[in-house]
C-alpha cells in the first residue's frame, strides 16, 4: 500500500515570522542589555542611568543601546575616575560582551516562537 503526504512550505509566512522573532528578540535583548548597564553605570544624580535606551531599527534588524549625556562617553572610557562600589567605567563595553551569550539565546527564543 502507498502512503502519500502533500507537504506545503509557505516561505512568506515563514519570513515573517523569523522577521518579527527577530525585531521582538533584538528589542529583548537590547532591553536586557541596557538593564545591566544601568546597574554599573556611574551614579552621582541619576542623570546618566537614565539617559539610558535601547533602540532596534527593523529595516536593518539592528540593535542599539546608548546613554545620552553630554558627559556619557567621557565617564565610560576613563578609567582612572573613581566610582561608588559597584559603578565603573565601560559600564556599556561590559555588559555587551559579558552578556553576549544571553543575548544570543534571547534572540534564538523568539526565532522559536515566531515559528509556532
Amino acid at each position: 500500500m502507498t502512503q502519500r503526504t502533500r507537504l506545503r512550505f509557505n516561505g512568506a509566512a515563514i519570513l515573517r515570522g523569523t522577521r518579527q522573532g527577530s525585531v521582538r528578540g533584538l528589542r529583548l535583548g537590547s532591553e536586557h542589555v541596557l538593564q545591566v548597564s544601568r546597574s554599573r553605570v556611574p551614579i552621582e544624580e541619576a542623570t546618566l542611568e537614565h539617559s539610558g535606551t535601547a533602540t532596534v531599527d527593523e529595516s536593518s534588524l539592528k540593535a542599539a543601546v546608548a546613554f545620552d549625556t553630554p558627559y556619557a562617553v567621557r565617564q565610560h572610557e576613563e578609567l582612572n575616575y573613581q566610582h561608588d562600589a559597584g559603578r565603573t567605567a565601560k559600564y556599556l563595553e561590559g555588559p555587551m560582551a559579558e552578556e553576549a551569550a544571553q543575548v544570543a539565546a534571547i534572540i534564538a527564543a523568539q526565532l522559536r516562537r515566531s515559528l509556532r
